[in-house]
């Protein structure tokens, strides 16, 4: 098996390593850390996402010869990069920071994802915080974990399933159309509580511990979502595209939300969307 435990192994002690070497002197101001905007003040790059994706993909080409490698940083403007996704026989996502946004502003609340994928499905997930010193894993098939500082692990499961109006959810409007933006605002009041981290790691590692019951998210850049995407599903958890149908890592339209269970999912969607599941999609 190819992620078998020595290999689960030498990831997590990539991810503490790049955590303690690239990310922390960085968010801690011991060492520099130049910020640039990509596309807004909002979407940012600084010097540790780069020192940091290439520390990962370095050491991973050197565990697993000949693999694809799709980093944020260097791959992201390459349109063809997530194509090639679906038909490589071992490829890795990195997402170096997430929450860069968070990590630029002094906030701790970001953290470095890599994503394992065998012919196009995803089957290992690691989301490491680097302020905690702890990693949630999850391997097809065999459930999801934390893996903390002291190496104890702790199994991961979602929450109970509950009917919307009990839901905490992550629901950031902010990357909606602006005609599913304006009905799914109208429509937040139907849940308990809303909220947003500005970082997916932290709120899928909330969801797959049980601590919230919906998480929806519309932009789905796939170093973005696919770990997350199998911590919540081996965590016990169901999601899908706003139309139902299955989140592969190669889409990067179609929304996606993610519920305790299939049937705590439709009632969740009939909330968000008032009932007309073709909201979603026109």
């Amino acid at each position: 098996m190819i992620f078998n435990s020595d290999r689960i192994g030498q990831i997590c002690n990539l991810l503490r390593r790049t955590g303690e070497t690239e990310l922390l002197p960085r968010f801690q101001s011991r060492i520099p850390n130049r910020v640039v905007e990509k596309t807004s003040s909002f979407d940012v790059v600084s010097d540790a996402d780069q020192a940091a994706e290439h520390l990962i993909c370095n050491e991973l080409a050197a565990m697993f010869p000949g693999a694809l490698l799709v980093g944020e940083e260097t791959s992201g403007n390459d349109p063809d990069a997530i194509a090639k996704l679906g038909h490589a026989d071992i490829a890795f996502l990195i997402d170096p920071i997430d929450g860069t946004k968070n990590f630029t502003s002094g906030v701790p609340l970001f953290g470095s994802m890599i994503a394992g994928l065998l012919n196009g499905e995803i089957v290992f997930a690691a989301i490491h915080d680097p302020i905690c010193n702890e990693t949630s894993l999850a391997l097809r098939g065999e459930g999801a974990w934390v893996l903390r500082a002291d190496d104890t692990e702790i199994p991961l499961r979602v929450a109970r399933p509950c009917a919307p109006e009990q839901m905490n959810i992550v629901a950031g409007t902010n990357f909606l159309p602006p005609h599913l933006r304006l009905v799914v605002q109208k429509n937040l009041p139907n849940f308990s509580m809303n909220f947003w981290l500005r970082c997916a790691a932290h709120e899928y590692r909330i969801a797959a511990s049980g601590h919230c019951e919906l998480l929806v998210y519309n932009k789905l850049m796939p170093w973005d979502h696919a770990a997350g995407w199998l911590l919540h599903r081996e965590a016990g958890g169901h999601s899908a595209h706003f139309d139902g149908t299955e989140y592969l890592p190669t889409h990067t339209t179609g929304g996606l939300i993610c519920a305790p269970n299939r049937e705590s999912w439709l009632a969740a969607r009939d909330s968000l969307f008032g009932g007309n599941p073709d909201t979603a999609t026109g």
